[in-house]
């Protein structure tokens, strides 16, 4: 019992992995709550594509020194209007605005980053993120923004349900339907930024979508479904940093490892909506969207 409590304990007489448990916990509450709907409205393309699309405002923070977040944000709360406004003022869809701007914006950031020396090892921490060096700055931003996303998804909570499973209901409710869109957009920008430090861009929809995807395979009801993504991003967030520390694995993969691995039992073991539990009744997985 001591040796466990000896090994639990002895990651966190440093400083630097306080911080990165602290900022783990605000990266596995926030994210996967506001995944519930990205995974309810099928949003995970825009949700990849928007964590790619900061990265020149990532890139460009990077060159002048200031918050790595503050750039990311600038970069996805600009980007999230632009693609909003393309879609709904002109004849171009959703998914094919998403992806103009994703391109443009990644190979901007790319290309920027190519022009440093520093490329490889810049880009390795901007993509794949660094748990580990969250500095005190990095932590209470990610503590502000994370807090102000939870205030604001629990405070709409039954205009974003309605709009997330009948769009049309939102309307005839006469609920501001384009502006709870772009506020739901604008959102996701904010919580990409928050686990930026944590997984990177690479990884940030392994966290928006896989704790979500685990709690639909386990839940009836939206509200059960955010707390169980919450509990699982929880989990593969510490879970990840445990695994950093002992086995010298990069942090965000580990994270993300944990959490697949987690969505991976789900799916196979899940009651009436696992894969083995179908094949034990000789029927095909029961999908029943989660209600309030």
């Amino acid at each position: 019992m001591n040796s466990l409590l000896a090994w639990l304990i002895e990651p966190f007489q440093y400083a630097f992995m306080l911080r990165g448990l602290l900022a783990s916990l605000i990266v596995g509450v926030v994210v996967p709550v506001l995944g519930t709907y990205v995974v309810l409205r099928g949003m995970a393309f825009f949700g990849d594509a928007l964590a790619h699309i900061i990265l020149p405002g990532v890139v460009i923070a990077f060159l002048l020194g200031w918050p790595l977040a503050l750039g990311a944000l600038l970069a996805g709360l600009l980007a999230a209007l632009i693609i909003g406004a393309i879609s709904r003022r002109t004849d171009v869809k959703e998914d094919t605005a998403i992806g103009v701007v994703f391109a443009g914006a990644f190979a901007l950031g790319v290309a920027l980053l190519s022009a440093q020396r520093s490329y490889a090892i810049d880009l390795a921490h901007i993509l794949f993120g660094n748990l580990l060096g969250v500095s005190n700055a990095d932590l209470w931003l990610t503590a502000a923004l994370g807090g102000m996303a939870l205030l604001l998804i629990f405070a709409l909570y039954k205009e974003f349900l309605v709009l997330a499973f009948d769009p049309l209901l939102a309307a005839t409710l006469r609920l501001p339907v384009e502006l709870l869109h772009y506020l739901l957009l604008m959102l996701l920008a904010v919580v990409i930024v928050v686990s930026i430090q944590a997984v990177g861009v690479s990884l940030v929809l392994a966290m928006l979508v896989t704790p979500a995807a685990t709690a639909y395979l386990l839940s009836q009801r939206l509200p059960s479904m955010m707390a169980l993504a919450a509990l699982f991003g929880t989990f593969s967030a510490v879970a990840g940093l445990y695994a950093s520390y002992y086995w010298g694995l990069a942090s965000g993969p580990a994270v993300v490892l944990v959490a697949t691995a987690i969505f991976a039992v789900a799916f196979l073991a899940a009651p009436r909506r696992g894969l083995l539990w179908s094949r034990r009744r000789g029927l095909s997985p029961e999908i029943h969207e989660p209600h309030a």
